[in-house]
C-alpha cells in the first residue's frame, strides 16, 4: 500500500513532463554558513529522462544515444547497482520495502549526463508516479569522490506535497563533504519538474544550518539545436563539476578548514529514521529478496 497522500491529489500537483528525454538550463550554487562563510555558482545544464521511454530518448538526436558512447549520452550502468541491468526495474525493488507501487506510472531521472564518454553524479534524483500522475516518492542518489553511492529512498508522506512544492528531511549517513560529519540532518525541498525545477538541500547541525545547495533549472526538450546550445553553455560540463569539487575544497582548506574523517561507508539504501519506524536497508545484487535486506539504526538530530 502506497503511503502517500499523492492519489488524493486532483488534479496532481506539478504533472511530470511528458517528453522522453528533457533538458533544463539553470546553475548550481553551494553556500556555507558556518564555521567560515563560502559561496560558488556554476552554470551548468542535466538531463531529465523516462526511464521506461530509453528507446524514444535515444532517437531524439545523432548527438545522444542510451547505453552507448557519443558526444552526449546516458548509461543505466552509471546509476543503481552500476550493471547495465534495467533501472526502471531497479527503483521498482528500491521502493517495495517502503510500501509504494508505481507500475502503473511513470519514473523520471534527473541527472548529469556523459559528455564525451565521461561522468560524474554528485546526486542523482529520481522521481517516481503514480498511475495518476501524482507525484509518489523520491530516491535521492548521493555519491562521493571516493567511488561509494548511498541512496535515501522516501516516498511522498502526508503534508510533505503542495502547491508551493515538496519538504522532505532525513538524517545523514553518508560521507560527501570531507570537511562535514555525519551528525547532521537533511532538509529537501524540491519543485518537482514541469517546465522548471527547482531543488534545495538544506544542511544542519544540531546548533543550525551550516550549508545550503541548490540547483534551479529551465526545461527544454531534447533535440540537436538544444543540446548544441547546451554544449555551449558548459563545453567541459563533467571537467566542471569534478574540478569545481577539489577546487572549492582547496578554496576551504585554505580559509582554514580541516578534514573529517571518513567513516566506513553505510548500508546502500536507507527508508527513515528508527523515530519514524523505518530503518536502513541493502538492496544486494539479485535484490528484491528478504535475505538481501539488512537493518542498521540511525541517529536522529533535534529539529
Amino acid at each position: 500500500m502506497n503511503g502517500s497522500s499523492t492519489s488524493g491529489q486532483t488534479p496532481p500537483f506539478f504533472p511530470p513532463p511528458e517528453d522522453a528525454a528533457s533538458l533544463f538550463f539553470g546553475a548550481v550554487m553551494h553556500a556555507r554558513l558556518k564555521p567560515v562563510a563560502h559561496r560558488f555558482r556554476y552554470c551548468v545544464f542535466n538531463l531529465l529522462i523516462d526511464l521506461d521511454r530509453l528507446g524514444e530518448a535515444d532517437s531524439r538526436s545523432r548527438l545522444f544515444s542510451v547505453n552507448r558512447a557519443n558526444l552526449l549520452s546516458f548509461h543505466e550502468k552509471d546509476h543503481g547497482r552500476g550493471d547495465g541491468g534495467s533501472l526502471r526495474r531497479y527503483v521498482d525493488e528500491m521502493l517495495a520495502p517502503a510500501g509504494v507501487d508505481v507500475s502503473g506510472g511513470k519514473v523520471l531521472l534527473l541527472c548529469y549526463p556523459r559528455l564525451l564518454n565521461t561522468v560524474f553524479n554528485p546526486l542523482s534524483v529520481y522521481f517516481a508516479y503514480d498511475g495518476m500522475g501524482a507525484l509518489a516518492a523520491i530516491i535521492y542518489e548521493v555519491r562521493n569522490t571516493f567511488g561509494e553511492m548511498h541512496s535515501y529512498v522516501a516516498p511522498v508522506r502526508d503534508g510533505e506535497l503542495s502547491a508551493a512544492g515538496l519538504k522532505q528531511d532525513r538524517a545523514k549517513q553518508f560521507y560527501v563533504s570531507p570537511f562535514n560529519g555525519l551528525a547532521m540532518r537533511y532538509l529537501f525541498r524540491l519543485r518537482p519538474p514541469t517546465n522548471e525545477i527547482a531543488i534545495r538541500i538544506l544542511e544542519a547541525d544540531e546548533e543550525g544550518p551550516l550549508l545550503s545547495a541548490t540547483f534551479n533549472g529551465v526545461r527544454k526538450a531534447l533535440t540537436t539545436l538544444t543540446l548544441l546550445s547546451a554544449l555551449a553553455s558548459a563545453p567541459l560540463l563533467t571537467a566542471k563539476v569534478v574540478g569545481g569539487i577539489h577546487w572549492e575544497a582547496l578554496r576551504l582548506w585554505l580559509k582554514g578548514m580541516r578534514l573529517v574523517p571518513r567513516p566506513p561507508a553505510p548500508a546502500k539504501a536507507s527508508y527513515g529514521d528508527p523515530a519514524n519506524g523505518t530503518a536502513t536497508v541493502v538492496l544486494r545484487s539479485g535484490a528484491g529478496s528478504a535475505g538481501a535486506r539488512r537493518h542498521d539504526a540511525l541517529p536522529r538530530l533535534g529539529a
